[in-house]
Formats: structure tokens, sequence, C-alpha cells
């Protein structure tokens, strides 16, 4: 009953609400299209909250080769590195559409995670998923194919497996973005993507779309 109980307020809670009510040490940015909200190496002393558009993660190695290791929409927070004692951001935000977005300094945002014990508890599931996406992520890495790391990271995008209808249309994105994300090179993505148009997997119609039988081709050993 009580977990119940629980489980009923966290669903009942508005994070954006909640977060509007922080005084000092909280500023809405209005960010536009490819703007650049960090960068690696910056001062990691706050916590970004999406509350509009698309934000586009990357890590540049020091061979200066970037990857693109996720990318956020509307309810995601990022920048969180700073709360677990990072004190320069390991890695780069990018707006992909215009945004706006909720800066929390980390002081604001620690006195919050103790005031609001139901923000903690989304706050702390919300890193919690992040770090198994993370996990998942390496686990592709190693063992699948370029072929079928692609089409996971299609179906990521397209909302497949998560709670509510998932979205047809993938957000914009270039294949050097997803070549990126893959692990491989923009003529193997091209090469893929016509693969899976040609069997239906997807298809272009006012943007990408994604049907669920490209689940097959991750599934398949």
């Amino acid at each position: 009953m009580r977990a119940a109980a629980v489980g009923k307020k966290a669903r009942e809670f508005d994070p954006n609400k909640f977060l509007a009510t922080i005084g000092d040490g909280r500023r809405i940015l209005a960010i536009a299209r490819k703007q650049t909200i960090f960068t690696q190496g910056d001062v990691a002393d706050a916590v970004f909250y999406i509350q509009k558009g698309r934000v586009r993660l990357t890590v540049v190695s020091k061979a200066g080769k970037e990857a693109t290791i996720a990318i956020l929409r509307e309810g995601e927070f990022f920048g969180e590195g700073s709360m677990a004692g990072q004190v320069r951001r390991m890695g780069s935000a990018v707006a992909m559409t215009a945004c706006e977005i909720l800066r929390v300094d980390k002081k604001a945002m620690i006195e919050a995670l103790h005031r609001e014990h139901t923000f903690s508890d989304i706050f702390v599931a919300y890193l919690l998923q992040r770090n198994i996406r993370y996990e998942e992520d390496l686990v592709d890495q190693l063992f699948n194919s370029s072929e079928k790391r692609l089409a996971r990271v299609l179906l990521l995008l397209a909302r497949f497996g998560k709670e509510g209808k998932p979205e047809a249309v993938v957000p914009k994105i270039s294949q050097e973005t997803l070549a990126e994300m893959v692990g491989t090179t923009r003529s193997r993505v091209s090469f893929f993507m016509n693969r899976f148009r040609k069997l239906g997997f997807i298809h272009y119609n006012g943007g990408l779309k994604v049907h669920s039988s490209l689940l097959n081709v991750v599934l398949h050993d």
C-alpha cells in the first residue's frame, strides 16, 4: 500500500512546476538551433532541464574524433555530472532545435533535492535509467554489428519500448550524426538505411518514419 501511494505521488508530481519554485540559482535559457549550451572542459557548476526542444551530447577524443553519446528531449536532464563531483564538463551539449532550457545552479539543485523527496526520487530514477542506457550502449558497441547498432539507434529515437505511443517520425538527424552514434562510417549508414527502406522497415514521408518491424534486425542472430 505504501509503495502504491509513493508511485501515485510520483506520477502526479510535475517537475516543471516544482523547478519553477526555485528562486535564486534558477534561470530559463532560450537557445537557438545549433547553439552550444556548454563545451567539453567548461566548469561543471549546474544541471540543465529541457522544457522544449532537443539537445545533442557529444564527446571529442584527444585525437579530435567526435562521438554523439545521446540525443535528449523535453523532460530530460543533462549536465548531472556536476552533482557527482565532476569539476569540468566531460562532453559538450548543443541544441538540435530551438530550445527552452532551465539552468539550475548546483547549490540550488542540491537544496531542491533535499527539500522535495518526490523530486529526489524522480531524479535518482532518471540517473539510474541513464546509467542502464549507457551500459546497453557499451554492450551494443562491443558485441553487435553496425547494422544492429543502427537499427537500435533508430528505434530509440522513435521511442519504441517506452511508455505511451511511440513517435512515428524520427527527429531530423543527419547520416553523419547517425554514423557517430553507431560508431561506423557515413557510407555504411547510407547502405543500411537504403536496405531498411527497401525491406519496409523505414520510409520517408514528411520525415523519417520507423516501423516496429525494424525490431527484427535487432533480435535476429
